[in-house]
């Protein structure tokens, strides 16, 4: 029998007429090609997905080993975890979010492309320094501030709808002029600043001030608070054998509220500044002894390790006095939008509710085991959010 080959014609006899016709036979579709052909640019899809995923987690898992989770993705499991332990331990519920509230904060500056701010825009903005009309930060220490009390994305700020004003008074290495600082303590208060908030001398290289002359930041900071302004300051970094005896200016000026730092498990963070509140003639300044409520530090708020944006997009942990003082400064913009006779009201403001508010932080704050009345380092005791506003509406 002759073979068929493909498209060749046969002849076929038709049974009933006797006639020849001539069928043209066309050849199967070629099934095991296409298969073939298909199931091999599956695999390539499959083994070049597979590439770059592979190359992705290498490069995520070297960047989280470099840089600890401060990169664009996400923060840490660490900076995440210690996030909710902090809220936890000062009892932030998150009932309230700081609107109506003014907070000024005089810092190093803002980045507002950060992630975390989703879109935050400012209520308003100064350079001190270089004079640039758009916000930044070439320090970042101004921005790690700032989130802890208004980011909202992986990390949520404790107070994250207040109006926010910046103040640019430190340069790029962290440090400025003490008259620098004044003049921007006064601009917060000509821009409706209901708080000031001070992390100055709080954190490794934010200061030491640069000697100048002039009006000083304690000198403005009391004119603030005569005006009915709360004024929250950093206690400062130097506590073990190298503090100097007394916490940092201007949270020495009396009326203003001086932070400590304490750590996740609620004790003193080491590095936090005893206060000297039995009064000096020497080393110089001569100190007088200080009353209740105002004794320094007057209260204690998270300081070791705490989840901070940093200014180029990611994430990080730091430690200070100056994250500490932050954490107050929301706590009193909760208190301020719960409680808004609180708040100063143009020339109408006195210094008679800031005293009242600082019974009250002395008050609900949670003493350290065994401690009676104030300590000088871990003040009063830690912050309690919700106590602070049940003291409140208590009264």
């Amino acid at each position: 029998m002759d073979e068929i080959q493909p498209n060749e014609s046969v002849l076929f006899r038709d049974g009933a007429t006797g006639e020849v016709e001539n069928h043209q036979i066309e050849p199967p579709p070629l099934l095991a090609e296409s298969a073939s052909d298909d199931l091999a640019m599956i695999k390539a899809i499959v083994s070049i997905t597979l590439g770059m995923t592979l190359l992705l987690a290498t490069g995520y898992l070297v960047a989280v080993i470099l840089s600890d989770g401060a990169i664009l993705l996400r923060p840490s499991e660490e900076a995440l975890e210690r996030h909710v332990g902090y809220n936890d331990l000062i009892h932030l519920s998150g009932s309230h979010d700081g609107s109506g509230v003014t907070v000024c904060i005089v810092d190093s500056g803002i980045n507002l492309d950060h992630s975390d701010f989703n879109g935050m825009e400012l209520k308003d903005w100064k350079d001190f320094i270089n004079g640039r009309s758009t916000p930044y930060d070439d320090n970042g220490h101004g921005t790690s501030m700032a989130g802890i009390i208004s980011a909202n994305g992986w990390l949520k700020g404790v107070a994250n709808d207040v109006d926010l004003l910046i103040a640019k008074a430190l340069g790029a290495s962290g440090s400025g002029d003490d008259s620098v600082v004044a003049e921007a303590i006064d601009w917060c208060v000509t821009n409706g600043a209901h708080i000031i908030s001070l992390s100055l001398g709080g954190a490794p290289d934010a200061l030491p001030f640069l000697p100048g002359t002039g009006r000083s930041s304690g000198d403005a900071a009391n004119e603030a608070i005569d005006a009915g302004i709360y004024v929250v300051a950093a206690a400062g970094n130097d506590g073990g054998e190298d503090d100097d005896g007394d916490v940092s200016h201007p949270s020495s000026e009396t009326a203003v509220i001086s932070v400590g730092g304490s750590t996740l498990r609620g004790t003193s963070w080491s590095g936090s500044s005893e206060g000297d509140n039995n009064g000096r003639f020497l080393p110089l300044p001569v100190l007088l002894p200080r009353n209740d409520p105002h004794k320094k530090p007057e209260i204690v708020a998270p300081g070791e390790r705490v989840p901070v944006l940093t200014k180029d997009g990611g994430w990080g942990l730091a430690d200070g006095t100056s994250a500490s003082t932050v954490y107050v400064t929301g706590a009193l913009a909760l208190l301020l939008e719960e409680n808004p006779s609180l708040k100063a009201n143009g020339s109408q403001g006195s210094a008679d509710n800031i005293n009242l508010v600082k019974t009250w932080l002395m008050d609900s704050a949670v003493p350290k085991e065994g401690q009676s009345g104030h300590d000088d380092r871990f003040g009063y005791g830690l912050l309690q959010i919700e106590a602070l506003l049940d003291q409140a509406n208590s009264e």
